[in-house]
């Protein structure tokens, strides 16, 4: 240590101090030749062969009782986009904001974080990664570089029904890169075999509050403050997409 020029010195502390995101959460995706349609129904074989994964980590908000909410998740891919089924058991939805950049993380919804190349990293400002808060009238939102939220509904679609408490949302995923750039024309990123990406999966649960009740996630997140996937992509798991 003590040869280093103070050049080098400066690299080493620099090396030092960069945080890389460690996968954790690995989930192996398998591929659909058909897209499945975004209907709700979730009739497709790719649903049937899919695994279900847990949503049950509270980032935000008291105890629940599984009466209140319950919630799982699927995932399969196409080369144009992700796919998520989503199955929540909730006994009451609620869409107070109708103005889509009101306090939209305070309505009932879906949110979907993705981190297309894995990298991890901050994300609150930038493209680095993506957190959709998809509603219950299908407007996607999430905060671009002027720190402002925008609409993201050509990056996600999704497609829900309720029956008895229980809604099944169906949602495809354009996965674009941290190149992209607001107000430009960017072309969304095509999946292959053996490429991971960062991953997440959320639920916004309000029942007759102000603000959220609870905000449950699919990712144990360490420490005291939970509500980190806004704002930190390192927190994600880690999806590997296979043939």
């Amino acid at each position: 240590m003590r040869n280093l020029s103070p050049f080098f010195f400066l690299l080493f502390l620099m090396s030092c101090s960069t945080t890389q995101k460690e996968d954790h959460q690995i989930i192996e995706v398998y591929k659909t030749e058909i897209a499945p349609n975004l209907d709700g129904k979730a009739l497709e074989e790719c649903w049937n062969t899919a695994v279900w994964h847990a949503l049950d980590q509270n980032w935000i908000g008291g105890a629940f009782t599984h009466e209140d909410f319950n919630g799982r998740y699927k995932l399969t891919w196409h080369e144009d986009a992700l796919y998520i089924l989503v199955e929540i058991m909730d006994d009451v939805l609620l869409d107070q904001n109708k103005d889509p950049f009101v306090q939209w993380w305070n309505d009932d919804c879906v949110e979907v974080f993705v981190d297309e190349d894995n990298s991890g990293g901050d994300h609150r400002f930038n493209h680095n990664a993506f957190a959709y808060h998809i509603a219950l009238d299908g407007n996607v939102v999430d905060l671009g570089l002027d720190e402002k939220p925008h609409l993201y509904n050509d990056h996600a679609t999704a497609k829900y029904i309720t029956e008895n408490k229980v809604s099944t949302w169906e949602i495809e995923i354009k996965v674009y890169g941290d190149n992209y750039v607001d107000g430009k024309e960017n072309i969304p990123q095509k999946l292959e075999a053996n490429k991971k990406v960062g991953f997440a999966v959320a639920y916004c649960d309000n029942d007759t509050s102000v603000e959220r009740e609870n905000f449950i996630g699919s990712v144990f997140v360490p420490g005291e403050d939970k509500n980190q996937g806004w704002v930190d992509a390192n927190i994600f798991g880690t999806l590997v997409l296979i043939e």
